[in-house]
């Protein structure tokens, strides 16, 4: 059974035994009972497991071929460790030589298994069943998640007799499959987590979150439980992609000590990390670093409360160094202040206003001070910079981009870059800050398109090396991360689709001598035919304005590797321009919606117009 129905199959498929951990609570429209196998109890060993659980079933004697395929199709969905009973369907050969955790191929839904060709001879042959289904992303062996566009999926899984273990008959089994694991969208949501590895910048003393998946509960590969597999994941280095722009304080070739499968906190909330010889020269700041990153990745896992971490000597088990939570925060993409972030807007007379955040419903909005605050140069967007101090704006006219002080009334400066393009949409996109105060925009002249990137947000401007903009792409609005080393794109194609794409940042050099790229785009929401806006909402999740083919308009929060969940959609509001989401959880998610003006979403409510006056372009710092 799995999460989803598998009505596709034959009427005599095997089916998994599946148990409900719902908190005491029997869960309902979850799944249907077992028509197979022995049920046994389970106990939610983290408050985070999955509610559902799935057992294999062996399978039975002189079992058609049939089953054969649809009970292996249905094994592989369970938790089974070693995947044990998956390969009781598989011959000697193919049990061996099954790797379920090199990758994982997504679909939709179960996989359609067809009926055999019957035409082979199956005494001499075997048979083959072709298995079909629409594709939505892959993952590697690095757990890294990789979504497409829905795309037709081909395999097949083919079976041979072999004499039975008594050798009196003969019995059917899988010689090949597909290779890894094969799973719906809904047993893999089941199955696995989103965990962010963190990873210092490169050349900086920040880190940055790099999206992978875990299994829920114990893996059955390597029988770890959930916070070993982090840990794990966290030593065997980035994902593919983020490698380039980041390193790990760990020395090359550290891993736990061998035999560890499971990590637990004692009753002071530290995690004691027990690493390998690799490890056992490391200094105190570079093993407080490797801290550092334990910490900020086992703080994405709600199962585990961790305080501190101590790591030890593979050699003779000896303190390395110990960091708390607190001490890591140094390492931070962005401090915490202690206080809630503020989101600004520009108001109908091009004015930058700050909004109350915890106002009462169609407040007042609050001046800023300086240029920008009194209408020196009236904006049509605007980025303030992550202090508050500063914001950067584009005038009305899409021609300059200028950075003023919001705190004092200091005179209007220079434009930073200016754009020659004659029509005024064609030219400067909203600017951006990353956390490293360097300020980003735009230049979407399409006689020479061009994405500036100004240092410290008052430097010489530096042109960004953006090969794909030779492609045809346009710049509709751009987002840079906190960290510095990613950035958010909406890009209209040349065949007029807006797509959201995110890009790696990788520098050369500094000051004016520096070299500045974007490269190896990635789809981030390749289900969605148009995007209108996007804005980072932490350090590894966006919230995204767009539709999918033949549906109404949507917001919802996507990981910035693509993963998605039904759960992360924000309903009530349509006809949304823009939208701004902070750092953290402590303020609302914030947007333009039209007519309905500012409005806000704040936990646990409906949304709400925020301010009394007209006007556009909300953002919060950064």
């Amino acid at each position: 059974m799995g999460a989803d129905s598998r009505g596709q199959r034959s009427s005599g498929a095997v089916r998994a035994g599946v148990l409900f951990a719902c908190g005491g609570v029997l869960a309902t429209g979850c799944a249907t009972m077992p028509d197979s196998g022995d049920v046994r109890s389970v106990k939610a060993s983290n408050p985070g497991d999955s509610q559902v659980r799935v057992y294999a079933v062996q399978p039975r004697e002189n079992a058609e071929p049939d089953e054969i395929v649809d009970g292996f199709l249905e094994a592989m969905t369970s938790d089974d460790p070693g995947f044990a009973t998956a390969r009781k369907y598989l011959t000697k050969d193919a049990a061996r030589t099954w790797k379920p955790g090199q990758s994982i191929t997504v679909l939709t839904t179960a996989p359609d298994r067809e009926q055999a060709d019957r035409i082979a001879d199956p005494e001499s042959q075997g048979r083959s069943y072709p298995i079909r289904g629409r594709q939505i992303a892959t993952v590697d062996a690095r757990h890294a998640y990789q979504p497409m566009s829905p795309a037709e999926y081909k395999d097949f899984i083919h079976v041979v007799q072999q004499p039975s273990a008594d050798g009196k008959s003969k019995e059917w089994r899988i010689d090949h499959l597909p290779p890894g694991l094969v799973l719906s969208e809904a047993d893999f949501q089941r199955n696995y987590r989103s965990v962010n590895k963190y990873y210092f910048a490169s050349g900086q003393e920040w880190v940055v979150a790099d999206p992978v998946y875990i299994r829920q509960r114990q893996d059955p590969v390597t029988r770890m439980d959930p916070v070993t597999q982090t840990v794990k994941a966290l030593l065997e280095g980035p994902t593919n992609w983020l490698k380039p722009a980041v390193d790990s304080r760990f020395p090359s070739g550290t891993e736990l000590k061998e035999g560890v499968t499971s990590l637990t906190t004692d009753d002071q909330s530290t995690l004691k990390v027990p690493l390998n010889a690799k490890a056992d020269r490391v200094g105190g700041e570079v093993c407080r670093r490797m801290a550092a990153q334990l910490l900020f990745t086992l703080g994405d896992l709600t199962s585990v409360r961790v305080e501190q971490v101590e790591l030890q000597r593979g050699s003779d088990g000896g303190r390395l160094c110990v960091l708390s939570k607190a001490q890591a925060e140094e390492f931070a993409p962005v401090h915490d202040s202690g206080r809630a972030e503020n989101p600004f807007f520009v108001d109908e007379h091009g004015m930058v206003k700050t909004l109350p955040v915890g106002g009462k419903e169609d407040a007042e909005a609050d001046a800023t001070l300086g240029p920008f605050g009194k209408g020196a140069m009236p904006l049509r967007s605007v980025a303030v910079d992550r202090e508050e101090s500063r914001a950067a704006g584009v005038g009305k006219d899409g021609r300059e981009l200028r950075v003023a002080s919001i705190l004092s009334d200091d005179d209007l400066p220079p434009a930073l870059v200016s754009s020659g393009a004659v029509r005024p949409e064609d030219r400067l996109s909203a600017p951006s800050w990353d956390g490293r105060g360097d300020l980003w925009v735009a230049d979407r002249d399409p006689v020479k398109p061009r994405l500036w990137m100004v240092p410290g947000g008052d430097g010489e401007p530096v042109e960004v090396r953006a090969p794909w903009l030779a492609d045809g792409a346009r710049v509709e609005s751009l987002r840079v991360s906190a960290d510095g080393v990613r950035i958010a794109l909406l890009l209209k194609e040349k065949e007029g689709r807006t797509t959201l794409k995110i890009g790696r940042v990788e520098r050369e050099g500094s000051g004016t001598q520096q070299t500045v790229s974007v490269v190896d785009l990635q789809p981030v929401a390749p289900r969605m035919e148009a995007v209108t806006a996007v804005s980072w909402a932490g350090p590894s999740r966006l919230v995204v304005v767009g539709k999918e083919a033949g549906g109404v308009q949507q917001i919802r929060y996507i990981q910035t590797d693509g993963a998605t969940s039904t759960a992360s959609v924000l309903l009530g509001l349509n006809g949304v321009t823009a939208v701004a989401a902070p750092n953290d959880e402590r303020a609302p998610v914030v947007a333009d919606s039209g007519n309905d003006g500012i409005v806000r979403l704040m936990p646990g409510a409906n949304w709400q117009r925020m301010v009394k006056v007209a006007g556009s372009a909300p953002v919060y710092p950064g």
